[in-house]
């Protein structure tokens, strides 16, 4: 028995060395797995790389802004910022420096989107975003406004954002019934509706299709009565849309 006690004991001893040298390992993995971010900003773009891997990371060219302060085409700033400590092989984000602003922003209000990414393009400019609003009465695909401004200066990006106009969809309505109302009270619902009347013929014989309220025939006027319309009551309609009726 306390032979067996003994053996336990010491296999006991034996998983905590074992446990306790395999954390130790592991934290020492660690820790050599890490670096220190070094400082990038003020290095052009390849002093930046070879320094970012001569220290076990890579580097990429992210983004690019104006600066009155830093000289065109260096390292502007970077993320991690220098002296953090991070994995091996992590990727520094930089941006590029383009020195001053020595580009007019042009003014884009009522061209066309494509006319105005053309016009941003030509002048060495980015598009940025590109926001659509509906306008009821406005024409659509023009330029209401912009990010900068027109003649702006201090600008950071050399992006432009636009809000373009975006045509009106047409409002969709159910049709109403017609049927044993006069036609000249569906006309004036139908123009109150903004529908419009299209074909009128009487029923159960071809005769001649006319537009009200110009009525010439003899057996319709616009004190007939609706037998039946097409659209049909309770179908969805477009705005505008035509509205054909027969009448007795």
């Amino acid at each position: 028995m306390r032979s067996f006690l003994r053996f336990a004991l010491l296999a006991l001893m034996l998983l905590v060395v074992a446990l306790v040298s395999a954390l130790t390992a592991m934290r020492f993995a660690i820790h050599t797995s890490e670096v220190v971010v070094p400082n990038l900003v003020g290095k052009t773009p390849v002093e930046g790389r070879k320094l970012a891997e001569d220290n076990g990371l890579q580097m990429e060219v992210e983004r690019r802004y104006y600066s009155p302060t830093t000289p065109e085409g260096k390292i502007l700033s970077q993320l991690p910022p220098a002296s953090t400590q991070v994995r091996r092989g992590w990727q520094v984000r930089v941006a590029l420096s383009l020195g001053p602003q020595r580009v007019e922003i042009p003014s884009l209000l009522g061209q066309s989107q494509r006319a105005a990414e053309i016009n941003i393009r030509r002048r060495g400019l980015d598009l940025g975003a590109v926001a659509q609003l509906q306008i009821p009465g406005a024409p659509s695909d023009q330029v209401l406004s912009q990010s900068p401004l027109p003649n702006a200066s201090g600008v950071s990006a050399p992006k432009i954002s636009l809000l373009v106009t975006l045509a009106s969809q047409p409002q969709a309505l159910v049709m109403p019934n017609f049927v044993g109302q006069s036609l000249a009270a569906a006309v004036q619902l139908l123009q109150g509706a903004g529908l419009r009347v299209g074909v009128v013929t009487f029923a159960g014989q071809p005769g001649s299709p006319f537009s009200p309220p110009l009525i010439t025939t003899p057996q319709a006027s616009a004190n007939s009565s609706i037998v039946s319309h097409n659209p049909a009551a309770g179908e969805k309609v477009i705005g505008g849309s035509a509205v054909n009726f027969q009448v007795k």
